[in-house]
């Protein structure tokens, strides 16, 4: 039933929008009291075997958990592999835990289309932590920390990820750093990592005031580190509940969330305007041969839009 739901939010079909409408509004007084956590990352970091093995931890704490796995788009064919379960076989077999493979469809911060909607049905499914798995790291993930409480950063030991901390960008959003894969002939490589990695982290801003970014290492291979990790990400839950910065979080999200969803309708009803329908063909393929350049083309559309309004 929760996949049945889930495959309704995400419909395009505009038959489907008003009824996913009215499921999200019937489901939201059943909703935030789950533990959201982000989690990203480069491509090869192994999110999907630390999911896998958080995810088995926190199962085996007695926690319900669902998975919202987020799969890259082609960008020329627009299809997606959705191959986590695949990645996740222990996982997929409990019956405490749910996994959702979703396109990004081309949406930005490695996040699909109707994540934030997701979330809220799992939430209201009455799991008690949903992890988001996103497709990268990017300054665009600004968009995966909005929609959850504890966003955690994947780093890979000896790759460089030391000077990720010496950026803005996504270093500004972290709450935990994670080194994975400080196991064997790694192990001394991941410390080294997380000591370089603190390092930098004194020179950032930081997000919230009730918290200072945490770095250690990790295993998603042999399990070393995750308790840790969970305990890491609880003490974080509960410094910034305590600060009223959750709430604070929780508000602005749901503002946001407003604002992705008036942006995404006045595109749709731009597109749609016959005006812009009309010329959008010629003007586009005006700016792809140099004859128009792209802001004249943008002016052109727009007034066409806006003598609609009148």
């Amino acid at each position: 039933m929760l996949a049945r739901a889930i495959t309704l939010i995400e419909s395009l079909r505009e038959d489907d929008r008003l009824g996913a409408e009215d499921l999200v509004s019937r489901v939201l007084p059943r909703t935030g009291r789950a533990v959201r956590v982000g989690l990203s990352g480069v491509p090869g970091v192994g999110k999907s075997t630390f999911i896998e093995a958080l995810g088995m931890h926190l199962v085996e704490s007695g926690k319900s958990v669902a998975v919202l796995a987020v799969d890259p788009s082609s960008a020329a064919t627009g299809g997606s592999i959705l191959g986590d379960k695949t990645r996740m076989p222990r996982l997929a077999a409990e019956p405490r835990a749910f996994i959702r493979p979703s396109p990004a469809g081309g949406e930005l911060g490695g996040v699909a289309r109707r994540t934030r909607e997701a979330m809220l049905l799992c939430e209201a499914f009455g799991f008690d932590v949903v992890l988001v798995e996103t497709v990268g790291v990017g300054q665009s993930e600004a968009v995966v920390a909005e929609m959850v409480d504890c966003f955690v950063l994947l780093a890979l030991p000896g790759a460089g990820d030391e000077l990720q901390g010496l950026k803005r960008g996504v270093m500004e959003l972290v709450d935990v750093v994670a080194v994975n894969k400080a196991d064997g002939d790694n192990l001394i490589r991941a410390k080294r990592a997380v000591r370089d990695i603190k390092a930098a982290l004194q020179y950032q801003r930081r997000r919230l005031h009730a918290w200072e970014p945490r770095v250690l290492p990790v295993s998603a291979l042999t399990g070393s580190g995750v308790v840790d990790l969970w305990a890491t990400v609880e003490e974080h839950r509960a410094a910034i509940a305590a600060s009223g910065e959750l709430e604070s979080i929780r508000r602005s999200q749901t503002k946001r969330w407003l604002w992705s969803l008036v942006k995404e309708g006045v595109m749709a009803a731009f597109r749609e305007t016959p005006e812009v329908a009309a010329r959008l063909s010629q003007i586009e393929a005006a700016v792809e041969a140099g004859a128009l350049t792209a802001p004249r083309g943008a002016r052109e559309l727009l007034e066409a839009f806006r003598a609609r309004l009148k």
